[in-house]
């Protein structure tokens, strides 16, 4: 399997988790604001400090700023971001996800997105939270976990700040269900990462919502490939379901920008896609 050396330590639980109670939700976001503020106050109006989306198709944003991946200058980091970019005109989004959690006390997000900018052209990458701003109103579909969360805190294997699994108070009254607020630590494959922690639980059929992280380069089920080892993805769908011989077996497919700006999309292949720097989702036991 692929690896890439990381600056830290290793900790031995690679998985992070918390289990929460959630519930599916339509948010309404308003336009004229910072995307940030939009979705914190569209949580909020439903009683939910932390969850997760997928960006529909269409979204608009303007003015908007975003970074790529990138190779690190320094060993301090197995790999950095761009530039900041700032494009003109309205981008309007094609696939996307998005983590909504907590960072030094306020709301923030991690959201990874492929697009096409107000001249025509494609790119992809993360969306700067505090700089991009919704240009249309849109209704979008979310997942709002109540009990834990996502609150971004320093790793040291990968030496950025990052969104992990946190207990939290549970706010809104009329949530249930079993979810489960993930985190996927580097150089392990996705997949029997997902099943293995499946299993150990008895989950035999899982929806995955949101998932915003990282792989090193990409292996998709129709034999196509991304080689550059630095990357960033959004999982566009994915599900848990059994497999032929009965355990748990993930279908997950993406979309994603690595650091020469090469884009590519569709369903990965099983066992050879490890984790980057990181990979958060949400698990919906059923």
């Amino acid at each position: 399997m692929r690896t890439i050396r990381q600056p830290g330590p290793a900790n031995p639980e690679r998985v992070q988790w918390a289990e929460a109670r959630g519930r599916q939700l339509m948010l309404d976001l308003e336009p004229g604001q910072l995307l940030l503020d939009a979705i914190a106050g569209a949580f909020a109006a439903q009683g939910f400090t932390s969850g997760v989306l997928r960006l529909p198709a269409g979204l608009a944003l303007a003015p908007f700023a975003y970074v790529m991946p990138a190779l690190s200058a320094t060993p301090e980091h197995a790999a950095f971001y761009s530039e900041t970019f700032r494009p003109e005109g309205v981008a309007r989004i094609e696939a996307g996800a998005l983590t909504f959690g907590e960072r030094d006390g306020a709301p923030f997000f991690h959201g990874h997105a492929l697009w096409r900018e107000a001249d025509g052209r494609r790119n992809g990458g993360h969306i700067l939270p505090e700089q991009s701003f919704l240009a249309e109103a849109v209704t979008v579909e979310a997942v709002g976990l109540g009990g834990a969360g996502f609150v971004a805190g320093h790793d040291p294997e990968t030496n950025f700040k990052l969104f992990m699994p946190a207990e939290q108070p549970q706010t809104a009254a009329d949530i249930g269900g079993r979810f489960f607020a993930l985190r996927l630590r580097p150089n392990q494959d996705v997949f029997a990462a997902l099943e293995s922690f499946c299993a150990a639980r008895g989950i035999a059929r899982a929806a995955i919502h949101g998932g915003v992280g990282s792989t090193i380069g990409a292996r998709f089920a129709d034999g196509g490939a991304v080689e550059p080892f630095a990357t960033e993805i959004a999982i566009t769908s994915g599900r848990i379901a059994p497999g032929a011989d009965g355990r748990p077996e993930a279908e997950l497919a993406i979309a994603l920008v690595d650091y020469t700006g090469a884009m590519a999309e569709g369903p990965l292949r099983r066992g050879d896609n490890p984790v980057l720097m990181t990979l958060e989702l949400v698990l919906e036991a059923l």
